[in-house]
């Protein structure tokens, strides 16, 4: 075969894997591991792949290899597909030209891509969703991994009355306060959590608390406990606005220097990234 003919052979091999995945080809169900499904957002997967590992948490976290990386948080599910039949291998990048497609097609983007991975995000039911496709690089397109992330707060079941037993009873309470990455723009869904702690500090008009940020040990030291200052301030400023003495408040950052779990995994990091209300 000339290589004119081969290029056009590979041509055509794209084509019909293009097509047979916006069609909605399934093929390889039979194959999937047990309880697996396609995640919503991509109903139809690459035709002659099945589902070798799966999982699906209510909450998590997971960081997108984005330059800076960056972490989202929320319904977590990870899909590893696998292809039996090498000679209907795709590519890698028509894998990820097809999903980039798919993504585009219901108003979504490409907000990062490079010779290995696609990261892209959308509007689904009412979620910000960010999907990561990866390649294989030992096995390119016979193996593809994609994490999808549902970006939705978890929910905050603490309300003003635990928050005033949680300090009396152990001197402070720790609170998942979301910032926008890197920095100390305090993310909207926070909000029903910070008033809650309005309301506890408007009931105990005498009581003065500290304000204490801290991160995980991602970057540097000193990067880190000036972020965790500047989001210590913040969530300060966010209480003022909300009718709070200022000199009932005193914010401190401690950055990494005080972590509550391991930072070896993101889910260790994700509890070390906390604002703590602590009595004074």
């Amino acid at each position: 075969m000339t290589s004119r003919q081969l290029g056009a052979a590979r041509v055509r091999l794209f084509l019909a894997t293009a097509l047979a995945f916006s069609c909605g080809a399934n093929v390889g169900f039979a194959q999937d591991v047990k309880d697996s499904a396609d995640h919503p957002l991509f109903p139809s997967r690459m035709p002659g792949y099945s589902i070798s590992n799966y999982q699906k948490q209510e909450f998590g976290s997971y960081k997108l290899r984005t330059r800076p990386p960056q972490v989202v948080e929320g319904a977590y599910t990870r899909l590893h597909y696998y292809l039996k039949d090498t000679s209907k291998n795709p590519g890698g990048v028509a894998i990820r030209r097809n999903y980039e497609n798919a993504i585009r097609s219901i108003g979504g983007e490409v907000v990062y891509s490079d010779d290995n991975v696609s990261v892209m995000k959308a509007t689904h039911a009412g979620a910000e969703v960010w999907a990561e496709l990866q390649a294989s690089v030992k096995n390119p397109g016979r193996i593809y991994f994609l994490h999808i992330v549902e970006r939705t707060p978890m929910k905050q079941v603490i309300t003003a009355e635990a928050m005033y037993a949680a300090l009396q009873k152990d001197g402070f309470v720790a609170l998942d306060v979301h910032f926008a990455t890197s920095k100390a723009e305090i993310l909207p869904e926070s909000r029903p959590l910070l008033e809650e702690v309005g309301k506890m500090l408007s009931k105990q008009a005498d009581l003065r608390v500290g304000v204490e940020g801290h991160t995980d040990d991602t970057g540097t030291p000193a990067g880190n406990k000036t972020l965790s200052e500047v989001r210590a301030r913040s969530v300060a400023d966010a209480l003022v606005a909300l009718g709070i003495g200022r000199d009932r408040l005193v914010p401190t950052g401690f950055g990494q220097t005080k972590p509550v779990a391991d930072n070896r995994s993101e889910e260790g990091r994700a509890k070390n990234r906390r604002v703590e209300i602590v009595k004074r």
